[in-house]
């Protein structure tokens, strides 16, 4: 079982900046393809970034793509997100996502708030 916990949301203004990050439990992060999703009200769950267990591939959403990236350190079995110039349209609860390997996301946290106002 793993858990995963987010954190660093908050209120930022349009063009600000903010981290989150996602401590995981256990034993064998580097195992774990990691991955943040967003949900804005009224919308489906997105997918924004993936960093693979093997730390040697990231993707991003088209619309995140230049703006955020995604990192990881293992020996604090944590990831995180880095969002720059931040935008009303990233407004939503953000969720960080594990999966063993190249296994489907099966491990995901509660979310944490981020609102960028206009």
């Amino acid at each position: 079982q793993v858990q995963l916990v987010e954190s660093g949301g908050g209120l930022v203004q349009a063009g600000g900046s903010l981290r989150l990050s996602c401590a995981a439990s256990g034993r064998t992060f580097n195992s774990y393809t990691m991955g943040w999703f967003r949900q804005a009200p009224g919308k489906e769950r997105e997918f924004v970034a993936t960093l693979r267990w093997s730390g040697d591939s990231t993707n991003y959403a088209d619309s995140v793509k230049g703006r955020f990236t995604i990192s990881r350190d293992n020996a604090k079995n944590t990831v995180y997100l880095r969002m720059n110039s931040l935008k009303p349209e990233d407004t939503a609860i953000y969720y960080c996502a594990a999966a063993i390997r190249n296994d489907p996301y099966m491990y995901w946290g509660q979310g944490t708030q981020v609102t960028v106002s206009p």
